[in-house]
């Protein structure tokens, strides 16, 4: 039974590495609706979960900034400090071509990402949230009042800081 989840992780595990060594160099997308630009560092930094979405056939990769992984590492994540970034990686998932139980990535969707400033996104919940769609990455949102949508959706985790991510664990 575990050598079903094995590939997945292994092929997220990877995903800076391989994003950066096939991936032409990207030019920075228009800002968010709030004004958020993109880290353009963001691939490079380490895995902190996965995770699948079930109704939207998808599988993530939760990456975060040093401020993050530092965070998970010492489990403080209940609240995640200032200066946190936590950006999610989606893809519709596809069978693997050789191992058809296991779900890989396939066409990419988009990046949503959390920045932890209690003081500056005090209006949403302590997290600037942006989102880049397609691998055109088209800023999600007509105006900066799309972040209120991003907080009702995460207001039901509002006891773990408005973060559904649990970082992973390894020996």
């Amino acid at each position: 039974m575990k050598s079903r989840f094995l590939i997945p992780l292994l092929c997220f595990a990877s995903l800076p590495l391989c994003a950066e060594e096939t991936a032409a160099p990207a030019q920075q997308p228009a800002p968010a609706p709030n004004g958020i630009v993109r880290p353009q560092d963001y691939a490079s930094w380490k895995l902190i979960s996965v995770s699948q979405r079930i109704e939207q056939g998808t599988v993530r990769a939760v990456l975060g900034n040093q401020a993050a992984h530092d965070a998970a590492a010492a489990g403080k994540t209940n609240p995640w400090p200032d200066g946190v970034i936590l950006v999610k990686t989606s893809w519709k998932q596809r069978a693997h071509e050789l191992y058809p139980n296991a779900m890989v990535p396939g066409e990419f969707t988009q990046l949503d990402f959390m920045i932890k400033d209690s003081k500056k996104y005090a209006a949403t919940a302590g997290w600037g949230f942006a989102r880049w769609v397609g691998m055109e990455q088209k800023p999600y949102g007509t105006d900066v009042n799309f972040a209120q949508e991003c907080v009702a959706c995460h207001s039901i985790a509002k006891d773990v800081d408005y973060v559904f991510t649990h970082p992973v664990k390894l020996p």
